[in-house]
């Protein structure tokens, strides 16, 4: 009878998880710090002239976003945003708008979800290998994070040369399959959602959230890669320069 030893195969799936959780972290977790940056809403109100064609004071938009924010993190419903509007106090969104926001908040909260989860795995990973191997946990952990660094550079870098040659068709796609329902369809003449957040402040937030997860894969990269570099440079000094890499 074969006899199977399970460890080596377990092993293998824990560490292709956790190279996977790292692009998930990073590019989840920068979708998070753009859903909750005051900056990138304001700058965008400013950038596309929102308050000339909404007819919404610039501080009255900035609550607005303010209100926005709020709704996605609270267990508020639904989504009610009361503002003067060429002077007029009134519901700045309308059903149709209200239905797609609910539907939107569905969506960011996956994405919290797979923030945390991915983070969490990450942390799992790392505080039972250090516990089951100790120090020497320390070069396998570097790898580890390298190669997650490097496949989120890798994915990075493909879904940035498709968004800036086709970001409108990605666009379009990521609605197709992300809402089950029309909603998403709004008007530009009278939706002010759609007024408030044109397609080239979408552009530009998936901009940034590419920039920031970049800047995070580069930085873990080149400080794991650092760490194994030295290792080996370490480990090769020590032993008088013979074979650094089977020490490593």
């Amino acid at each position: 009878m074969l006899k199977f030893d399970i460890w080596p195969v377990a092993l293998r799936v824990m560490a292709t998880f956790f190279v996977v959780a790292v692009p998930l972290f990073l590019v989840n977790g920068s979708i998070t710090w753009a859903i909750n940056d005051s900056g990138l809403y304001n700058r965008g109100f400013e950038k596309y002239s929102i308050s000339l064609y909404t007819g919404i004071t610039d501080a009255d938009l900035r609550q607005a976003g303010a209100d926005i924010r709020h709704y996605f993190n609270s267990g508020d419903e639904p989504l009610a945003v009361r503002t003067q509007i060429f002077g007029e106090e009134r519901d700045i969104f309308n059903q149709r708008e209200v239905v797609h926001m609910r539907d939107v908040k569905g969506l960011i909260r996956g994405v919290y979800l797979f923030a945390g989860g991915a983070l969490a795995y990450i942390i799992a990973v790392a505080i039972g290998g250090f516990a089951g191997f100790g120090r020497a946990f320390a070069v396998q952990l570097a790898q580890f994070l390298l190669w997650g660094g490097l496949l989120t550079l890798g994915l990075l870098v493909l879904f940035g040369l498709f968004a800036v040659v086709g970001f409108d068709s990605l666009f379009l796609k990521f609605h197709q399959l992300s809402f089950s329902n029309d909603f998403w369809q709004l008007d530009p003449s009278r939706d002010y959602l759609i007024i408030m957040f044109p397609f080239g402040f979408w552009f530009d937030a998936t901009m940034r959230v590419v920039a920031a997860a970049v800047l995070g894969a580069i930085s873990l990269s080149g400080v794991s890669g650092g760490y194994l570099l030295y290792r080996r440079w370490a480990v090769g000094k020590g032993s008088g320069g013979s074979h650094p890499a089977h020490n490593v």
